[in-house]
C-alpha cells in the first residue's frame, strides 16, 4: 500500500506547512501533466526533503505495516494453492522464503504475478527485487505482498539477454493505461513504470512503459490507435515480455 500525501506530510510537518505543502503538491502536479498522482508526488518531495523511509532496506531493518524495497535470494517455493473467492472468481496464490545477509522473509505472490514461478522464470537461488512491496505479519511470521504498487524484478543474468526489434511495429488500440509507480533505481534516484494494453486485430498485449516514456504516453488517451517501434523484448522462461524504453518510438497512427 502507498502511503497517502496526509500520511506522508506527518514527516515534514516541522518544515513547511499544511498550505505550503498543498500549494507545492499542486505545482508539480500540474507539472508532471497528470503523469503522478498527488499522493506519488507528495513521496517525491519528501525524498527531496531528505524525509523519505522507503529506500532499499535490508530484511532485518523491515517492520510490520509500511512500504518497502528490497533484494533478496530464494531460499525455498511453496505449494501452489487455487482458490474461490466471495465473488466466485478464482485465484492463485505461492509462497516463497527470500533471504539477504542479514535475515529471512516470506514473499507472497497472487494471482498473475504467479506466472513468474509457472513459467521458472522464479527457481531456488534466483536473486529478485520487490519495488515498492507493502509487509504485514502473516501466519508465518513477516511476509512481503506486492499489491497495487509493487512490482517484481528477477536477476537480469539469469534471464535471455533483451533485444531490440528494430524491423517490428506494434500497431493497435490503446484500451487499458495502469496507474504510474514510482520506485527508487539502484542510484538512489526515482524510476517511474507503468504497463498499458494494446488492441490488435487478433490479440491484446500487455506492454511496461519506463521513465521518460511514461511521461509521452500521457498525451495519448483510451481509445487513440498508436503504433510502437524498436521496442524491447525480454525473454522470461518461455514467455516474452514487451518494454517500452528509451529506443522506443511511441506515434499516433493515422
Amino acid at each position: 500500500m502507498q502511503l497517502s500525501k496526509d500520511d506522508l506530510y506527518e514527516r515534514i510537518k516541522d518544515l513547511k506547512s499544511k498550505k505550503e505543502f498543498e500549494k507545492e503538491i499542486q505545482n508539480r502536479y500540474d507539472h508532471y501533466d497528470g503523469l503522478l498522482d498527488k499522493d506519488t508526488v507528495a513521496l517525491l518531495l519528501i525524498d527531496e526533503l531528505g524525509k523519505n523511509t522507503q529506500g532499499m532496506s535490508k530484511i532485518a531493518d523491515i517492520t510490520a505495516d509500511s512500504d518497502c524495497t528490497v533484494r533478496g535470494t530464494v531460499s525455498n517455493i511453496y505449494e501452489l494453492h487455487t482458490f474461490t473467492r466471495k465473488n466466485g472468481s478464482e485465484g492463485q496464490v505461492v509462497n516463497l522464503d527470500i533471504h539477504d545477509e542479514t535475515g529471512t522473509c516470506r514473499l507472497v505472490l497472487w494471482d498473475k504475478d504467479v506466472q513468474h514461478i509457472q513459467n521458472n522464470e522464479i527457481q531456488i537461488g534466483t536473486k529478485v527485487k520487490i519495488i515498492n512491496g507493502y509487509t504485514k505479519n502473516g501466519y508465518s511470521g513477516l511476509e512481503i505482498n506486492l499489491g497495487r504498487w509493487g512490482l517484481l524484478e528477477t536477476d537480469s543474468t539469469q534471464t535471455t539477454e533483451r533485444q531490440h526489434v528494430d524491423d517490428t511495429i506494434i500497431k493497435g488500440t490503446l484500451i487499458e493505461k495502469q496507474p504510474t509507480r514510482a520506485f527508487f533505481k539502484d542510484s538512489g534516484e526515482f524510476g517511474f513504470v507503468t504497463k498499458i494494453k494494446v488492441k490488435q486485430e487478433s490479440d491484446e498485449k500487455y506492454i511496461t512503459v519506463w521513465d521518460k516514456k511514461v511521461k509521452e504516453l500521457q498525451k495519448y488517451k483510451i481509445g487513440d490507435k498508436i503504433n510502437l517501434r524498436n521496442i524491447t523484448i525480454k525473454q522470461n522462461g518461455n514467455q516474452s515480455e514487451l518494454h517500452v524504453n528509451g529506443q522506443c518510438v511511441i506515434e499516433k497512427s493515422k
